[in-house]
C-alpha cells in the first residue's frame, strides 16, 4: 500500500513538472541602441521599413508609455540588469576611458556582485546568454569583468573586455543558442543587444540598395535599421521553425532615444575601437514621434522608447496600450515572476512586476514613483534646448524635471499631455514642491561615490584619452 501511494505521488509530481515548465516562458529581450520611438513602420515613419518589428506589434501589444531609466546607454542597461535606478551605482553616464569615468565620479564597470537578472533566472534553471553590445564596462578597460561573470552561460559581445564580436553576428549567435536549448528542452533567457542605429553606421550594400532613392543620410539610416529588422526576422523565423513561438516572450525595445547632431555636421567616416569604421553622427536621422529632445535628455524624446511585447495566447495581439506606465526597472521583477524566480529577501527592487499589465488583466497606473539622474548642462544649451534636466520624477500623472541646483523646474501632466507641451509648474506650485521634496528624499538614499571592486588598475596609470559613447 505504501509503495502504491509513493508510486502514485511520483506520477503526480512527474505530471506536474512539465505543466509548470510550460507556463514559464522562454524570454528573448531584443534591445536596440539609440532607436527612436518614431523609427518604426508601425509608428508611422515615412520611409523606414521594419516589417518584422511591425509583425511583433501585430501579434503582440505595443506599449506607448514605456520609459528607460536614463537618456544614455550604460545607466539604461544597468537598470535592466539590476531592477534598480542606475544612480544607486553612481552610473549616471556611459562607461568610457578610465580617466573620464573617474572625472565624472563613476565606477569603471557595473559590479558583478550586484543583484542581476540573468543570475536570478539561471538559479531557477534557465539557460542564459548575451549576444551583442555590452557597455556595462568598455572595451578600453582590459581588466574589466567579462559578461560571463554576470550570470550568463554563453556570451559573444562588443564594448567589453576581450575579443569583440562582429556587430552583425548577434542573431546568428542567438539562433544557435536557441537551437541548443531546444535540443536539451531547456528554457532560455537571451539578451540580443543590437548595435543599430548607434554610430558608426556599418552599412551593407544590399540594404543601401533597398533605399537607393533616398538622400544619402536618410539612405544610410534606413539601411542600418532595415538590416537590424531583418536579423530580428531571422530570430522570429527560428522560433516558428522550432515551434517555440507560443512558449516565448519576445520584447523589442531601445536603450534610449535617437542620437542627433546638435548642429549642422559634415557626413564623414569615423572609427570605433569596438566596432570598427562607419559613417558618423551626420547620418543620425532618428525620430521621436513628436516627443521633446533626443538621446541624453530626460524629456520623453530621450527616455520614451519603443516597447513591443509578444507572447501568443498570453499577451493580446494587435493591441496598443496607451496608459500602462512601465519602466526598464520593472523588467527584472516581471521576468522573475514569469520564471518562478523568488527575489532574495534582502533585495528591494525599484521596479515592480508588470505581469498583469503585459497580459492585459490590469492597467498599470503605478503608485511607486520613478526617478532619473543625469549629468546635464546648465544654463540651458542653445543647441540642445531639452538637455538641461539633471533630475526627473514621475509620480502618478505628474512628471517634474529640475536642473542640477534645483532652482529651475518644469511640471507636466503626462496623462493629458504626453508630449510635454505645457509647463504647469506655476499653476500647481503645491505639486511642484511635493515632487521636489520626493526627489530630495530619494537623493538622500543614494551613495556619494562608488565602492567595492569596480575600479580598474588603470586608474593610477592612465593619462586622459578618448571618450566615446
Amino acid at each position: 500500500m505504501i509503495r502504491q501511494k509513493l508510486l502514485g505521488l511520483l506520477l503526480v509530481l512527474a505530471a506536474a513538472v512539465p505543466v509548470q515548465a510550460a507556463e514559464r516562458p522562454n524570454i528573448l529581450l531584443i534591445l536596440a541602441d539609440d532607436w527612436g520611438w518614431g523609427d518604426l513602420g508601425c509608428h508611422g515613419h515615412p520611409y523606414v521599413k521594419t516589417p518584422n518589428i511591425d509583425r511583433l506589434a501585430k501579434e503582440g501589444t505595443d506599449f506607448y508609455r514605456f520609459t528607460v531609466a536614463s537618456g544614455v546607454c550604460s545607466p539604461s542597461r544597468t537598470a535592466i540588469m539590476t531592477g534598480h535606478f542606475p544612480a544607486r551605482y553612481n552610473i549616471d553616464g556611459h562607461f568610457a576611458w578610465v580617466p573620464s569615468n573617474a572625472k565624472r565620479g563613476m565606477p569603471d564597470w557595473l559590479s558583478p556582485q550586484a543583484p542581476l537578472l540573468p543570475r536570478f533566472l539561471q538559479q531557477v534553471g534557465y539557460a542564459t546568454a548575451h549576444f551583442g553590445k555590452w557597455h556595462l564596462s568598455n572595451d578600453m578597460i582590459p581588466d574589466s569583468p567579462l559578461p560571463s561573470e554576470y550570470g550568463y552561460d554563453r556570451y559573444d559581445a562588443f564594448n567589453c573586455a576581450g575579443e569583440q564580436m562582429p556587430v552583425h553576428a548577434d542573431a546568428e549567435n542567438a539562433i544557435a543558442f536557441i537551437e541548443e536549448c531546444h535540443r536539451h528542452d531547456k528554457p532560455f533567457f537571451i539578451n540580443v543587444w543590437m548595435h543599430e542605429p548607434h554610430t558608426p553606421f556599418h552599412v551593407v550594400p544590399k540594404y543601401r540598395w533597398r533605399f537607393q532613392d533616398l538622400p544619402e543620410r536618410d539612405n544610410i539610416y534606413a539601411s542600418v535599421l532595415s538590416h537590424a529588422d531583418d536579423r530580428i526576422g531571422e530570430l522570429l523565423k527560428t522560433l516558428d521553425r522550432l515551434r517555440l513561438a507560443d512558449d516565448t516572450l519576445v520584447i523589442f525595445s531601445s536603450d534610449n532615444g535617437p542620437a542627433r547632431a546638435a548642429r549642422p555636421t559634415e557626413l564623414e567616416l569615423m572609427y570605433d575601437t569596438a566596432t570598427g569604421a562607419g559613417f558618423g553622427i551626420a547620418a543620425s536621422k532618428g525620430t521621436t514621434g513628436g516627443r521633446k529632445g533626443y538621446k541624453a535628455a530626460l524629456f520623453e524624446g530621450g527616455i520614451g522608447v519603443p516597447f513591443i511585447a509578444r507572447w501568443p495566447g498570453k499577451i493580446a495581439a494587435g493591441k496598443v496600450d496607451r496608459t500602462s506606465m512601465i519602466s526598464a526597472v520593472d523588467l527584472l521583477p516581471t521576468f522573475c515572476e514569469l520564471a518562478g524566480a523568488e527575489l532574495p529577501l534582502d533585495y528591494q527592487p525599484d521596479g515592480i512586476s508588470q505581469v498583469k499589465a503585459l497580459t492585459g488583466t490590469q492597467t498599470s497606473t503605478r503608485e511607486k514613483p520613478l526617478f532619473w539622474r543625469m549629468q546635464s548642462a546648465w544654463p540651458i544649451p542653445r543647441a540642445k534646448p531639452y538637455h538641461w534636466a539633471s533630475y526627473a520624477i514621475v509620480h502618478g500623472q505628474w512628471k517634474m524635471l529640475t536642473n542640477r541646483a534645483g532652482d529651475y523646474r518644469e511640471l507636466y501632466n503626462l496623462a493629458d499631455d504626453p508630449l510635454e507641451q505645457k509647463d504647469l509648474s506655476k499653476m500647481h506650485p503645491d505639486v511642484t514642491r511635493r515632487l521636489q521634496s520626493e526627489i530630495e528624499s530619494w537623493q538622500a538614499t543614494l551613495p556619494e561615490s562608488p565602492s567595492g571592486g569596480v575600479f580598474s588598475e588603470l586608474r593610477t596609470t592612465e593619462a586622459p584619452g578618448p571618450d566615446k559613447e
